[in-house]
Order: C-alpha cells, then structure tokens, then sequence
C-alpha cells in the first residue's frame, strides 16, 4: 500500500509541475486579450479554476461529515479536516481574485452581489469548523460537532453556484452559458482552453495537497495518542 501511495504521490507531482509552466503559458501568452478589461480580465482562469477548487474540497468535507455522523472513524475525521482547510485557503483566494477583478470590471472592490455575499458566508461557515475541530474533547466528540458544521456548509455550495442564476445578477458573469440572461455568459474557444487547463492543473494541485496533508495529519494524530498513552502509564 505503502508504494502505491508513493506511487501516486509521484505521478500528482510530476504531472503537477510540467501542467503549472503550461498552465502560465496558456494564460499569459497564448489565451487572447479581451477587449473591454484588457490584461486583468485574465486572472478569471485562476479565480474560476481556484472556486471549482474550494466546492470540490467542500463537497468532500461534506461526503466524510456524513460518514462521520454514520460511524466516527478517524480517517473520516482527518480527511473532512484537510479538505476544509484546503477549501478555505481556496475560497480566499476566490474572493481575493475577484475583488481584483471585481476592481476592473465592475470599478468597485466589493458588491453585495448574490455570489460574492454567498461565497463570504460559505467562508465563514468553514473558518468555524475549523474553530470546532479545534476545540478539547475526545477526537470522537469534536468529528461529531465539527461534521454538522461540515454538512451545514457543503449545503451552501450549491447555493453559491446558483446563485446568479437564482437572483439574476447582470454583474457576475455566467462563463458556461448562452449569454442571453446574464452578462458573460459563453465564452472564445481559445479561452475555453485555458480555463480548462487551469481548473485539470488547480484541481490536480487540490489532489496533490490532500494525500499529503492527510498523511501529515494521521502522523500527527500517531503522534499524539502515543504521547498521551505514555503520560497516562507514567501518571498510573
């Protein structure tokens, strides 16, 4: 097991790097400029490739809270937390990105636009999971209390995702559409392929990051029982 996890590990890694320098090429030569924002428009290939990103690691935080509740086990714990750190680091990426290119769009750093104000509530909900796993108590009890937390915000993703479709915002772009309700919506080939490319070598990144942020993590967690088997032996 142990080599093919290795195993695994190496083919993430050197598909990774290779996928990365692509990845910059694509955005920053080959992809054409787009006439009304000019340069800054192309940081939409990370912005967009990072939130597919963060609904992915939430959709999964969600799957193992659920087997969590069903029957705690440490793996099921130790993955929804990985998974939720990583969505929150991406999910402020997100903002940060489209704030930058909410600036150039739109002349305005912020908007109480439905999809902004839902992904900064989504953000919220899982800076206090992370709070909640963070809290003392047997490991069993916090990955019960921590997972409601964790089922409660990939309920929201959805949510995130519909959200210009629901309301109708003519100021969040839909980049997979027709174009006729929303403003954006479709989007030149030559694009397509770089957002695509972006989202395989983003969500490659995500993989990459999760096996060996869990590995780390049940090292730690190792660690830490063996820790405190020995302080009770010397305290007995």
């Amino acid at each position: 097991m142990k080599h093919n996890s290795g195993l695994i590990d190496r083919v993430l890694l050197y598909t990774l790097v290779p996928s990365f320098f692509v990845a910059l090429y694509l955005v920053f030569i080959w992809s054409p400029v787009e006439k009304v924002m000019g340069a800054p428009q192309k940081i939409f290939y990370f912005h967009v490739g990072c939130a597919w990103v963060a609904f992915l690691a939430f959709i999964t935080v969600g799957y193992y809270s659920v087997r969590t509740l069903i029957k705690p086990k440490i793996n099921h714990h130790i993955n929804a937390g990985i998974a939720a750190e990583i969505g929150v680091l991406f999910t402020t990426i997100t903002l940060v990105t489209g704030m930058i290119w909410g600036k150039s769009s739109w002349n305005a750093w912020w908007t109480w636009e439905p999809r902004l104000a839902t992904t900064l509530i989504l953000w919220f909900i899982y800076v206090a999971y992370l709070f909640v796993r963070k809290m003392d108590g047997s490991w069993e009890k916090i990955a019960k209390l921590s997972a409601v937390f964790g089922i409660i915000g990939c309920i929201n993703v959805p949510i995130v995702f519909m959200a210009i479709r629901w309301w109708n915002t003519k100021l969040h772009p839909v980049v997979f559409g027709d174009g006729k309700n929303q403003q954006g919506g479709g989007i030149e080939p030559d694009m397509l392929v770089t957002l695509l490319f972006c989202i395989f070598t983003i969500t490659v990144l995500y993989a990459f990051m999760m096996r060996k942020g869990v590995e780390i993590e049940k090292m730690r967690f190792i660690v830490k029982e063996a820790k405190n088997k020995a302080i009770s032996k010397l305290a007995g």
